[in-house]
């Protein structure tokens, strides 16, 4: 895609146009672009939300799901427990996530 096609599509999804949106996500998604990813996600698209938790957890970019689940992102939470890292584990149980508990328990 052209960088002026690009920026027209940007223009349109910065106006509300959703197929817009949708192809600027499936832009990103296609060129593993964590930066537009999370510029989407922080403007509110939750499919980029989404894409980026997939993407995150399939690069194991662990200070990217931390970053999304401290913002209250379930899936990204759900990631980090799957991981199984220990300190994210005590983390996430410390605020009161009962399935990081339960793995953790585990660990003892």
């Amino acid at each position: 895609m052209s960088d002026p096609d690009e920026l027209r599509l940007r223009q349109r999804a910065a106006a509300g146009d959703q197929d817009a949106l949708d192809d600027l996500i499936a832009l990103a998604v296609d060129r593993e672009d964590l930066n537009e990813l999370r510029r989407l996600a922080d403007a509110g698209s939750s499919d980029a939300i989404d894409h980026l938790v997939e993407l995150a957890t399939d690069r194991g970019n662990l200070n990217e799901l931390r970053r999304l689940s401290d913002r209250g992102h379930q899936d990204a939470t759900d990631a980090l427990i799957e991981q199984g890292e220990l300190s994210d584990l005590r983390r996430l149980a410390a605020a009161g996530n009962s399935d990081a508990a339960a793995v953790l328990a585990e660990y003892t």
